[in-house]
């Protein structure tokens, strides 16, 4: 048996099946693409289930990949079982309706006996029990004994997802031995030990599971393969786990490095050695597949590895920034396999840095917050955490349940460890619920699958504006009719238009189709794959059927304004690169009529300067009366002229270029003026931040820019008679009101210190002595919390053994300030908690320090009712 690294077993599996004559596909992008059942790609043919639906043609009938994946229901397992990963590597081999079930196993076992040169005698088989077809050939064909080829059920060996295709599978199992055996005599394929190991996976899709459970027969069955390449490199290395494998093992002993630790001695410390490992690997993936950290969907996932990533490093007792260290074994061992790895790199390290630091943070807000819980529990003669508040540190603030213990335990504290795992299991339950409601195809793809595969609808909108088309097909609500009738909602194919459909940012054209007073407004048009596009829209008058001809008319002024937005985006990349540096990306985009939205990578806000450099770069370029050809032409032959390309973006052999005379060249699909000059005007309206990295500018062009000015002249004008003054002359104006605003805050702040200083010595003389503090509590009038605070400071600072206490009325609220010297702190006082039961009586609440606190109320009237109580709370307090 070969004893091959990660890297070698990939290429074998990819080299085999191109000498099969598969086009070898690259890893597509962790993002789902067009697919909401997915948050992210988890298994090797998630990215190709259009090919397998006939959604989409495939660009080959043969197709062979090494897709990355991730999966995160069992998050908590990783790092304590030898199986459970986030990241891992799908290897796999399909067929869209050429070959099946003799050609799939026959390569499978030539490629394992022959080029991995696996022991034949240690491969089991395990086939669906009825089907008899792959029975034959594991035994006749290939010669597999009877005793190594068991048949198990529906749950083992049939692979369905809800509706849609399925099929029989056969898996390829490897013996390890009885080492890894569990000892009892009826051992075999289908135990939980872990001897017999399955690591290929062979699907054979034949049917096609309908709406009432009927498994009606593939015209032209499919093979999907998949072989975990982690779980191969196991067996072939003859290691433990896939934490033993070459490439794990690199970050492993990387992390055992900075912490000093020793891997294999402790199971507490290889738990987060573990942890860390794959967490940061599967952190790398996610990034450099633009994948960014946030609070919701795949941006959630990646802060939460990347997060118990560090939490696990302080458990080594890390307490540095350490992670993007670690990123750098990640890139060097698999750039060669994936390349945006490398160009990536900077990037990558930036935004785990950034997150980790910000998880910093959440760990010191948690202790703030777990500290008042404690506090809480003391007062009440307790010592069990509740698991609600112990559920709500972890699932709001991201606080670890360990972390949580630990800190109780040096408190003499525990948690309620069982009302807390409920509500984890409830929360799971929740998760998986609505993992179980998604379907392998939704409602509207079943729709498309009843669609001639011949049909062509072919889009014209680059060439013409208004032409005539004929109805192909009708979509009303869930299915395909004849005809709509007036005021009904429709989806209509056509076989040709002129509606550019939404794509790359740009929404889609609108307008209408007419033949003979039957009118349909058309409002959305989107492409379901590459030969069908959906014309969204309702019927204004008359009756529409099938075959029907009709003139399909864009709206030209829309389309003119989207394309004004679209080129001048391609202009504002170009001047972003140019002002921030290469590093600029375009991460995602909205082009519609009225504005313009570009998402960029670039870590800190563009200040004045920089704004005004890019305006004025983009206007530029438009006064300059650019041509804007579009060109087709080979992917090589467009990246060797210097295109951009968007790499979430996958893009076939022919790609359509937008080049504005050598100062912009991108790939794109998207509708474009022929001139920059037609873009009229270019503003930027907004510049702000959207995620870690990521910022966001917006802008408008043509008569909405010219809008846009117009109201600021507005604004100004309105300002200008507000001030009385000639518009030349705001400026001039404004500076002088600002330096009159000037003198008379200075003027106020001598009175207020004169005022301060007048009425502390009234208020010093009318202090009250309480078991020997000298108390001040008064009510001030209207002041705000600022003055207030000064206010009592000021009364502090000249006397001795004191507690001042002032509280304010400022409309319907209620502002209180307490303070307290050193001595009277050391006899007891504590402001805060004699500021919190003030503040209850007047309707609020607050707290602080000892020396020093502040509250708010609701209930002005109740001030001087709490004032009279304070006496009594500061016996209470001594």
């Amino acid at each position: 048996m070969k004893r091959l690294s990660v890297n070698e077993i990939r290429k074998a599996f990819l080299d085999f099946f191109k000498q099969k004559d598969h086009l070898i596909l690259p890893s597509f992008s962790l993002i789902p693409e067009n697919d909401k059942s997915l948050l992210l790609v988890n298994a090797g043919m998630a990215p190709l289930k259009p090919y397998f639906t006939g959604q989409k043609k495939p660009p080959s009938k043969r197709i062979a990949t090494c897709q990355k994946c991730v999966r995160t229901p069992d998050i908590e397992r990783v790092g304590i079982t030898a199986r459970h990963a986030t990241f891992f590597e799908m290897l796999g081999n399909f067929s869209f309706g050429d070959y099946f079930k003799e050609e799939a196993i026959t390569w499978a076992w030539e490629f394992v006996t022959e080029w991995l040169e696996m022991p034949e005698d240690r491969i089991w088989i395990s086939i669906y029990q009825n089907d008899d077809e792959a029975f034959d050939i594991w035994h006749n064909k290939i010669g597999i004994p009877k005793k190594r080829i068991v048949r198990l059920g529906k749950e083992d060996n049939f692979w369905e997802i809800g509706q849609g295709p399925c099929g029989p599978c056969s898996e390829l199992h490897f013996d390890r031995g009885e080492k890894y055996g569990c000892g009892k005599p009826d051992c075999t394929v289908g135990c939980d030990c872990d001897r017999f190991v399955e690591f290929w996976n062979l699907v054979f899709t034949q049917f096609d599971k309908d709406e009432n459970g009927n498994y009606n027969k593939l015209k032209n069955p499919n093979i999907d393969t998949g072989m975990g390449l982690e779980r191969m490199a196991v067996i072939l290395q003859d290691v433990d786990s896939i934490f033993d494998i070459d490439s794990t093992r690199d970050i492993i002993n990387r992390v055992c490095k900075i912490t000093g630790h020793e891997y294999g001695h402790n199971e507490h410390t290889d738990k987060s050695i573990r942890v860390v490992a794959d967490h940061i690997r599967g952190a790398v993936f996610m990034i450099s597949d633009g994948i960014l950290p946030s609070n919701e969907g795949r941006g959630y996932v990646l802060r939460r590895i990347i997060r118990r990533a560090a939490r696990h490093g302080k458990l080594l007792g890390i307490d540095e920034l350490f992670l993007s260290q670690l990123s750098d074994v990640i890139i060097h061992d698999y750039s060669d396999a994936y390349p945006e790895l490398d160009q990536r790199k900077n990037f990558i390290e930036k935004v785990i840095r950034q997150e980790e630091e910000r998880f910093q943070t959440t760990i010191d807000q948690g202790i703030h917050i777990l500290n008042s819980f404690i506090k809480e529990l003391e007062q009440k003669s307790a010592d069990i955490l509740p698991g609600e508040q112990a559920f709500k540190l972890y699932d709001t603030y991201g606080f670890p349940l360990d972390l949580t213990k630990e800190i109780l335990q040096e408190n003499n504290m525990q948690v309620d460890e069982k009302a807390f795992e409920s509500m984890m299991a409830n929360q799971k339950r929740m998760a998986r619920a609505a993992r179980e409601k998604t379907e392998y195809i939704n409602k509207e793809e079943r729709i498309f699958t009843k669609i001639d595969k011949t049909v062509k609808s072919k889009f014209v909108g680059y060439e013409h504006d208004k032409i005539e088309s004929q109805i192909l097909y009708i979509i009303k609500k869930d299915g395909l009719v004849k005809s709509a009738d007036i005021d009904e909602d429709v989806g209509l194919i056509l076989d040709k238009t002129p509606f550019y459909p939404e794509a790359g940012g740009q929404l889609a054209d609108i307008g209408i189709l007419e033949c003979n007073g039957n009118i349909v407004n058309i409002k959305d048009v989107k492409r379901v794959d590459e030969n069908i596009i959906v014309h969204y829209g309702r019927i204004k008058s008359g009756h529409i059927h099938v075959d029907q001809k009709v003139v399909a008319s864009i709206d030209f002024d829309n389309r003119l304004n989207t394309a004004r937005n679209h080129t001048s985006t391609h202009l504002l990349h170009r001047a972003l690169r140019d002002v921030l540096g290469a590093h600029v990306e375009q991460s995602g985009s909205l082009v519609s009529p009225e504005k313009l939205r570009f998402d960029f990578t670039h870590f800190e806000p563009l200040n004045k300067e920089q704004i005004d450099s890019v305006e004025a770069i983009v206007n530029d370029a438009i006064f300059g009366s650019l041509k804007v050809n579009t060109l087709q032409m080979s992917y090589d032959d467009a990246v060797k002229m210097g295109a951009i390309a968007l790499f979430d973006q996958k893009y076939g052999d022919k790609v359509r270029v937008v080049n504005i005379e050598d100062y912009s060249i991108e790939l794109c699909g998207g509708t474009h003026l022929s001139n920059t000059s037609q873009a009229g005007l270019f503003k930027i309206i907004s510049e702000t931040g959207v995620a870690s990295g990521i910022r966001r500018i917006e802008a408008v062009t043509g008569k909405y820019a010219l809008d846009y000015m117009k109201s600021r002249e507005k604004t100004l004008v309105r300002i200008s008679d507000k001030l009385k003054v000639n518009v030349n002359d705001v400026e001039k104006r404004i500076d002088a009101l600002i330096e009159t605003t000037k003198n008379l805050e200075k003027e106020v702040e001598k009175l207020k210190g004169k005022f301060v200083r007048d009425r502390s010595d009234e208020l010093i003389n009318s202090a009250n002595q309480i078991k020997g503090i000298k108390v001040v509590a008064r009510k001030v009038g209207s002041m705000d919390i600022n003055s207030m605070r000064n206010f009592a400071d000021n009364i502090r600072s000249k006397m001795e053994n004191c507690l001042v206490v002032l509280a304010a009325q400022n409309g319907e609220r209620v502002s209180w300030v307490a303070m307290a010297d050193k001595s009277a702190v050391n006899q007891g006082i504590n402001c805060s908690n004699i500021i919190k039961k003030l503040a209850n009586i007047t309707g609020g609440g607050g707290g602080g320090r000892p020396d020093m606190a502040q509250a708010g109320g609701k209930k002005p009237e109740k001030i001087d009712d709490a004032i009279s109580q304070i006496e009594s709370i500061i016996k209470q307090e001594l």
